[in-house]
């Protein structure tokens, strides 16, 4: 069985095609960038709209498969910005109904949790889900994928893109803020901010700002602190919620996951507990088709459908609404 997955929830339309044994036959993808400022959603969905048919087309032109050979059309239905997942939606019906394909919708947070178990072959892991508008630890408990501790106000990628738009730097503003940090080894203290099992950035981002406007810090300097600080408060977390659910596998998912000191970090908290730690190619961190083909999939093999009619948007359907009935 073939499905193919529609992307679209924030700054990325992809395109991923994949079969019922978990082969990776396409994974395209085309994502907004600036020089500076951040994403705009009516522009990223405009960005949608261009580039849509052409990432189609090239994902079927990789599979080395052509639209009939596909069985299922997955789209990312929750949660997101909704200018995005509404070209995605758009897409995906059209699709079904022009070819009478299926159709399914997924979550997108658990998208990124199953394609990581398939990749990292992976049992019963906690996931930490670092991603743009994302901060989450999440773990399978009693029939649904439990949320053991979230942001309080940003998501983590959110955090670091709104701090490089500080220090004039365009987005994504992570993989600048890393490339930044490689250049100190300096400390500076700031706010850390854990509440129990959640977080929190706001503070942190208007101390920064404080800091930025003062001129008496070199950004290279806050780079690197900035860093040390916010993954120290998600590996904080991510541990005590291993330690909780009484698991021994840690997952990292989400784009901020490509970020290496956050694996390092990562990866020394679990050897120091006696865990594992597991991460996927970077292709599979970010937003791509491949996870929502997957997710589709797997949910359409254990009985799961849906009608046209239902194949909707939900922006704001959490992770913990969903129920996991494929497990």
């Amino acid at each position: 069985m073939i499905s193919l997955g529609i992307e679209s929830t924030a700054h990325t339309f992809g395109v991923g095609i994949i079969d019922s044994k978990g082969k990776v036959l396409a994974n395209v993808k085309d994502s907004v960038t600036t020089k500076s400022g951040g994403i705009i959603p009516l522009k990223a969905a405009e960005h949608h709209i261009a580039c849509c048919d052409t990432v189609v087309k090239e994902a079927l032109k990789k599979s080395g498969l052509s639209i009939k050979d596909v069985d299922l059309i997955s789209f990312s239905q929750s949660p997101g910005i909704g200018n995005c997942l509404r070209i995605g939606a758009i897409v995906a019906r059209s699709l079904s109904v022009i070819h009478n394909i299926p159709i399914i919708g997924v979550n997108h947070a658990i998208a990124h949790l199953e394609i990581g178990k398939l990749i990292c072959k992976t049992k019963d892991p906690v996931m930490l889900y670092a991603s743009g508008a994302n901060t989450q630890i999440i773990a399978y408990e009693n029939g649904k994928y439990r949320i053991f501790g979230e942001t309080l106000d940003n998501g983590i990628g959110n955090f670091l893109d709104g701090f490089a738009r500080e220090l004039g730097l365009g987005f994504p503003g992570g993989p600048k803020i890393y490339d930044l940090s490689l250049k100190s080894k300096k400390y500076i203290e700031l706010p850390y901010t854990v509440k129990g099992m959640d977080v929190s950035f706001g503070g942190l981002l208007t101390n920064l700002k404080q800091k930025i406007a003062s001129k008496k810090f070199k950004k290279e300097d806050l780079a690197y602190s900035v860093q040390e600080t916010v993954f120290a408060m998600l590996i904080e977390v991510s541990e005590r919620a291993l330690a909780h659910a009484g698991k021994k596998e840690l997952l990292l998912a989400g784009g901020v996951g490509c970020n290496i000191r956050l694996q390092e970090m990562c990866d020394k908290m679990c050897v120091d507990r006696g865990a594992k730690f597991f991460v996927p190619q970077n292709e599979f961190l970010v937003d791509n088709g491949a996870m929502i083909a997957w997710l589709g999939l797997v949910q359409f093999q254990n009985n799961g459908r849906m009608k046209l009619k239902d194949a909707i948007i939900k922006p704001y359907l959490r992770t913990d609404d969903v129920e996991v009935y494929w497990k």
